[in-house]
């Protein structure tokens, strides 16, 4: 209680501070687990006039889930005889983690989340635009880096061919697309011309791509990796301070060969594994309403188990999905209450809340310091 009473400032009446502790041991979330909010996140309480009133600060973006969690607490609270209103106030701030090496940190972006796969072809670039877009819609600042520079396809996903432009001539101002900071090797080039390039060439472009755009201010930065654990993934892991990846599969053992590989990858590098999105789960049909598994069954839940990964979602086949993606228009922007949609927002909340156990990253704190000889 003396760690409470620290925290807690004004000091509250005992009985209303173990009532506050017992309000946040109280909150259930079918998104997160249970201990992801803790007395830690409350702020400025104070107990005056049987009103109490306090600041919720979440370290991971939920905004969809305020009322839920303002409802959860005001309801355990008001059972306090003393407490006769609460008013919260809850609001979002998301901090830097610790990745997995020491390389220099990206200017203007706070975490990088890659998403891979081990096999192309799985929905790893919808998955990672409408993750996005769900982060987004939740209260972060979000960014996508379209690293697979032989097919770059987040620009269609996304709806747009612009070109970057610089203001200082050094760096690349990325392109906003339906609120995200983007870039990609599709804005540079001609889409009709085949990337008939080597290795290092690839990696090189990758990290100026990364390097040399002006992010600004981003919580997260998803990085859309080609398929396989090739030059790319590797120099992603060298040279670039990853927070954690993704893995994408679909449920038959062809997919999951790979995605193995994949994810033991991420795991000889010390990249943290988030989670697992199985793709494809299923298919309804759209006449019949039958529900079948064309892909096999739980393979991404298998994978999940032998990996001791999070399984964040199993995602279905879905023709609404594949037009929006094709057009330009992706459903969680187009169609944000849909059920499809929803389950792209669970995600992300899961993604966020997991980060949170990560240990903060405070480099960014402390100022540069350089000697000269005068």
């Amino acid at each position: 209680m003396n760690f409470l009473k620290k925290i807690l400032k004004p000091k509250l009446p005992d009985g209303i501070e173990k009532q506050l502790l017992a309000a946040i041991n109280s909150i259930r979330l079918d998104d997160i687990s249970n201990n992801i909010i803790t007395i830690k996140n409350i702020q400025d309480a104070s107990f005056k006039n049987a009103l109490l009133s306090f600041k919720l600060q979440l370290s991971f973006p939920a905004k969809s889930l305020w009322q839920t969690l303002e409802h959860q607490l005001s309801e355990k609270l008001l059972e306090h005889t003393d407490i006769e209103q609460v008013k919260i106030n809850i609001s979002t701030k998301i901090d830097a983690r610790m990745s997995q090496n020491n390389s220099e940190g990206i200017l203007g972006v706070k975490n990088i989340i890659a998403i891979a796969s081990g096999k192309g072809g799985v929905g790893k670039s919808t998955s990672c635009v409408n993750i996005a877009l769900a982060l987004k819609k939740e209260g972060a600042k979000v960014g996508i880096l379209d690293a697979d520079i032989y097919g770059p396809s987040i620009p269609t996903m996304l709806g747009t061919n612009k070109k970057p432009e610089t203001l200082n001539g050094k760096s690349m101002e990325p392109i906003d697309a339906l609120g995200l900071q983007l870039m990609s090797i599709g804005f540079l080039i001609d889409p009709e011309e085949p990337m008939v390039w080597r290795g290092p060439m690839v990696t090189q472009t990758l990290t100026q791509l990364l390097r040399e755009t002006n992010w600004h201010d981003l919580d997260y930065l998803l990085i859309d990796l080609p398929p396989g654990t090739g030059d790319v993934q590797l120099t992603l892991s060298q040279q670039i301070p990853v927070t954690g990846a993704l893995i994408v599969t679909t449920p038959q053992e062809i997919a999951l060969i790979d995605a193995r590989k994949g994810l033991k990858m991420f795991e000889k590098v010390n990249i943290p594994i988030l989670g697992i999105i199985e793709n494809m789960s299923t298919h309804v049909c759209t006449n019949c309403g039958h529900e079948e598994a064309i892909f096999g069954e739980n393979g991404g839940l298998l994978l999940a188990k032998e990996s001791k990964t999070p399984l964040l979602a199993q995602l279905p086949l879905n023709q609404q999905l594949r037009i929006s993606m094709d057009t330009g228009n992706p459903i969680v922007y187009a169609d944000p209450t849909s059920e499809l949609a929803n389950k792209y927002i669970k995600i992300a909340h899961k993604i966020g809340s997991i980060l949170t156990t990560q240990r903060k990253n405070y480099t960014r704190s402390f100022p540069k310091i350089s000697i000269e000889n005068t």
